[in-house]
């Protein structure tokens, strides 16, 4: 088995113009080469050499891969072959390594998925029923040169693919196992894509294994992904990383955007080192994935409010492994893709040179809503700052930002620290507060859920009101984010069961805002506990001539928690009995 760094690391340092050149009479035209497609046997000059996208494409026979699949169509070498004779070319001594021997068991899936890429493309573009995807391409500014480099494709209503793949001799087990097909209820299959634009998704051998589908008019959901398969697990790629891993190491920045067709719209523009997650939060292991080809990502998410959340999410995610994280800021009412389009690519690199630091965006959007002009603020302020300080691993950036959130909200760094950290101070805390009921929710999240299921105004008045920081239960945080966002068609399977159980419950006859005034009182009154129970550590922690102010503030926010929950002892003591309603 050859290491995938190895491999990876070889492709990067191959002269796919000089290997191709070898066998192909090539000529420069703009920042790639064309000549005559050694595959086809053409003699006009339709095969193109991309370098930046270290691939080849022809637009006569649609023959395209990388430097190992030239080797592998033209030579007929299998993989490992081709891999090995480009690194003896480059000058790379591959370490063995022992591993399973025979054929990869999931060898079908790969061909199942590369034989659907290849039919949906040209379903794109010869099928008479793809008009419509081409005329919306179209409308987009892309063009079917374009539309065909990034090997974008076409599903068809109707049985049309399930026939074509039987006939091609691929059988319904396979295509099952690779997502390509679903079963329904009644026994019978059916393609999983209709009448869908496809977006490809690569491995990081550059292998197709997935499929993203965007809709064509109206429907739901508006992007459908493959499903989780034995060669896809969505939370583990990035789209268009085969491509954009060489560019972020140039730039030694990654610029992360929300879909694919803002990827599309950037790599158009020249900006090769674009990537996005895939129709969900960025997770752990995206960006383990980012911080090994970068060391700075640029968050360019659209700037309306669902945008600025999943921005600030993904930040956190990001700084928990050390990387260096920029927020760029588009103008009200753009997107990237529409930015371009409208004002073009300089436009686009000014926002992303403007950029700034994650947590310098919070505390500006902060600081507008008027957050740090009273003391209630200022403690609000700091519950959303809070997040991303202690997101940051990286010691430095740990201390930069305590400081800085020190400095804006008026408050000692040597508190603010103890804040960050309690257990960094003292080991055993004379006062433990209580535990967060983070296994069981609470009926007031539940609430403010099934508020939000019933539409609006209910919906935009609970997002207003509360983050998705205060939501302690897991589920119920991750239905708040893909309700908040509109995007329940992003939920897990777990958080998707808990989001139909919401929605059979209803509200049954309580009144709308008798439930929203009640849930966001208790869900404050718990956030003031956690406040009580840091200002007692502060006391215990203290020297005599401040326990005296300490104790009047911790009473203060007391009576405050009380006022927004005045049946708190009653309530208290039936959680302590284990009784429903806490």
């Amino acid at each position: 088995m050859i290491p995938d760094e190895i491999i990876e690391q070889v492709r990067e340092s191959a002269d796919l113009v000089g290997i191709i050149g070898e066998h192909v009479e090539l000529r420069r035209t703009g920042s790639d080469f064309r000549g005559p497609c050694p595959f086809h046997g053409g003699t006009h000059r339709n095969f193109a050499v991309i370098p930046k996208k270290g691939m080849f494409y022809c637009f006569v026979c649609h023959e395209a891969g990388d430097v190992y699949t030239f080797f592998m169509k033209k030579l007929g070498m299998d993989y490992p072959t081709a891999v090995r004779e480009v690194a003896r070319r480059v000058g790379i001594t591959i370490p063995e390594r022992g591993g399973p021997s025979g054929p990869d068991p999931r060898e079908p899936l790969f061909a199942a998925v590369a034989t659907a890429a290849d039919w949906f493309a040209r379903q794109l573009r010869d099928s008479p029923e793809a008009e419509g995807a081409r005329k919306y391409l179209e409308s987009r500014h892309v063009t079917m040169e374009q539309a065909q480099i990034h090997a974008l494709g076409f599903a068809p209503r109707g049985t049309a693919f399930l026939d074509a793949m039987k006939g091609l001799g691929l059988r319904e087990e396979v295509l099952l196992d690779a997502g390509l097909i679903v079963k329904r209820d009644d026994g019978s299959k059916t393609p999983r894509f209709r009448g869908r634009l496809l977006f490809p998704i690569h491995d990081l051998r550059a292998r197709v294994v997935a499929f993203s589908g965007r809709i064509l008019g109206e429907g739901e959901p508006k992007y459908l992904n493959s499903p989780e398969t034995p060669i896809f697990h969505k939370g583990q790629l990035l789209y268009n990383l085969h491509v954009a891993r060489h560019a972020t190491r140039k730039a030694e920045r990654a610029i992360l955007v929300e879909g694919q067709f803002d990827v599309l719209r950037l790599s158009l523009a020249g900006f090769e080192e674009v990537v996005a997650p895939l129709g969900t939060g960025l997770t752990e292991d995206q960006a383990a994935l980012l911080q090994r080809h970068a060391p700075h990502v640029v968050l360019l998410y659209d700037s309306d409010d669902a945008g600025l959340r999943a921005t600030f999410r993904a930040g956190d995610v990001l700084l928990r492994h050390k990387l260096r994280v920029s927020v760029a800021t588009l103008p009200e009412g753009e997107d990237p893709d529409t930015l371009v389009q409208n004002k073009g690519a300089a436009a686009l690199e000014q926002a992303l040179k403007d950029s700034v630091d994650v947590l310098e965006r919070k505390i500006q959007i902060l600081e507008r809503k008027g957050f740090f002009g009273s003391l209630p603020g200022r403690r609000r302020a700091l519950d959303r700052l809070l997040p991303t300080i202690r997101a940051a691993t990286d010691p430095i950036t740990r201390d930069l930002y305590i400081s800085r959130v020190a400095e804006v909200a008026g408050v000692r760094k040597d508190v603010l620290e103890r804040e960050v950290d309690p257990k960094g101070f003292t080991s055993a805390p004379l006062y433990q507060p209580p535990p967060s009921s983070t296994v069981l929710p609470s009926n007031a999240e539940k609430s403010l859920l099934i508020l939000m299921l019933s539409g609006e105004p209910w919906r935009a008045r609970v997002v207003e009101a509360i983050d998705a920081d205060e939501i302690e239960f897991p589920v119920y945080r991750t239905v708040f984010e893909a309700l908040a966002d509109d995007a329940p068609d992003r939920l897990d399977e777990t958080a998707a069961r808990a989001y139909e159980s919401l929605q059979a419950e209803g509200l049954r006859d309580e009144q709308p805002d008798v439930v929203f005034e009640r849930s966001v009182n208790w869900l404050e009154a718990r956030r003031l506990d956690r406040e009580i129970a840091r200002k007692q550590q502060e006391i215990d922690l203290a020297p005599e001539v401040d326990k005296t102010r300490l104790t009047l503030e911790k009473r203060a926010l007391a009576n405050e928690r009380n006022a927004k929950r005045p049946s708190w002892k009653i309530l208290e003591h039936a959680r302590r009995k284990g009784a429903p309603g806490s």
